[in-house]
């Protein structure tokens, strides 16, 4: 499957100087896989944030290249401009960004792309990989969850995709949050204040003009109120993303769990993850280990 290797930039430019202050002594991978380029963004941008800024390794991938999700464009000259904007969002974050060259609206979960996903996993060594939930509006949400659901175990498998060595220890497989109640809600097993780090996923989201100014303001019905200002859309940006990171009687639980509840009055925005039962499962200190930032 052809590949598009979009974005590699490990620096930490734009990074507090306090939270550059707390890197951990080992280095933790972490994969985060979404379907379109901007959903790795939309469900773990903050976390990325934090993780870069303690000195870990952070990957994007986009299995599909978006090349349908616009209302006036499409095709070779939408992958090409969301492949830009994805560069953009990845460098703003200090992340590793990568597209497959699958088209919008038609991931499905065969074995070619299974193994791409597996092959993956394996070469970035991850830790924590992070995806959506089965249950979705999007069917490349959906399809994008059984590929790495269906990746999980064969990772360490040596059989399987013998060309790339299996991993030694399966990772923790991840959850992102989402909206969608049936057949069972989002469960918070880890929330991770972003309260801090919330204008760098706001500038990763930014970088998707086509999506954020464009595409999903018209899908919302919404397009009209996009600011015909470039200097005044971040506001409005900012106005329209915060409430699906707001902070419920669920999440406020998890965070006094992972923070201690002297922390919790403060946070204003947090991500949210579901351990998944596929791959390994960890336990509290495990997930402290893996999450250095929820002290």
């Amino acid at each position: 499957m052809k590949k598009i290797l979009v974005c590699c930039l490990l620096a930490l430019a734009g990074v507090p100087a306090l939270a550059q202050g707390s890197a951990s002594s080992q280095k933790l991978r972490v994969i985060v896989m979404g379907a379109h380029p901007d959903d790795c963004e939309l469900g773990a941008g903050g976390l990325a944030a934090l993780y870069v800024a303690q000195g870990h390794e952070v990957k994007f991938v986009s299995l599909t290249n978006g090349d349908k999700g616009h209302q006036e464009m499409g095709g070779g000259a939408l992958a090409r401009r969301r492949n830009l904007e994805a560069t953009e969002a990845g460098k703003r974050l200090g992340v590793s960004y990568e597209i497959l060259d699958n088209h919008d609206g038609e991931l499905f979960p065969a074995l070619e792309n299974r193994l791409e996903v597996i092959r993956m996993i394996r070469e970035w060594n991850a830790d924590v990989v992070i995806s959506h939930r089965p249950n979705d509006y999007h069917p490349d949400h959906r399809n994008a969850a059984l590929l790495v659901q269906d990746a999980a175990y064969m990772v360490i498998v040596p059989n399987m995709l013998s060309s790339v060595p299996p991993l030694k220890k399966n990772p923790v497989f991840l959850y992102m949050r989402d909206r969608f109640q049936r057949p069972n809600p989002h469960r918070p097993d880890i929330a991770v204040d972003i309260t801090g780090v919330f204008s760098k996923k706001l500038d990763a989201a930014d970088a998707h003009v086509s999506q954020f100014y464009e595409w999903l303001p018209w899908t919302a019905g919404k397009l009209a109120t996009v600011p015909a200002e470039v200097s005044k859309r971040k506001a409005w940006l900012e106005n329209w993303l915060t409430p699906r990171y707001s902070v419920n009687d669920e999440i406020r639980r998890s965070l006094e769990k992972w923070y201690g509840s002297s922390r919790v009055a403060g946070v204003k925005v947090a991500e949210t993850f579901e351990v998944t039962e596929y791959g390994s499962q960890p336990d509290e200190a495990e997930i402290r280990r893996l999450f250095p930032m929820m002290k």
